[in-house]
């Protein structure tokens, strides 16, 4: 993943690259976000998910102010070099209007059996009493 940033093409948005967030524990999508170089090797070296605002310009760190980070697990670029696939953690919901998603208001289907599998898969290690 370090070498990544020589491997974008930069030039194809004026230094900014979209960045695709997906949860890592069950694919799906949670929101799209750019980044410029700063925050790719901020990323990289943090673990944690930073972007760049249009609006705001400047760099910021996903959940800076709310406290729902997105923490890192790997990255890989397209085949056209200028689009970014990031697998994350949410540490909470990642949409800032406070759902799970940019993209609808709760975990779609495959994550509520992704959990419930874990959940499973928890108990049948732990064995807890009456389970």
């Amino acid at each position: 993943m370090k070498n990544l940033s020589n491997q974008i093409d930069w030039g194809k948005c004026a230094g900014l690259i979209p960045a695709i967030i997906q949860d890592a524990s069950n694919n799906e999508i949670l929101m799209l976000g750019f980044m410029n170089q700063e925050a790719l090797q901020k990323t990289l070296k943090t673990k944690q998910v930073h972007f760049y605002s249009r609006s705001r310009k400047k760099l910021w760190l996903k959940g800076e102010t709310s406290g729902n980070f997105l923490n890192l697990i790997s990255m890989q670029i397209d085949c056209d070099n200028d689009t970014l696939l990031v697998k994350a953690n949410p540490s909470g919901n990642t949409c800032h209007k406070g759902t799970y998603s940019c993209f609808g208001s709760e975990k779609g289907k495959l994550a509520i059996i992704a959990d419930l599998f874990t959940l499973i898969e928890k108990r049948k290690k732990e064995m807890p009493v009456k389970s």
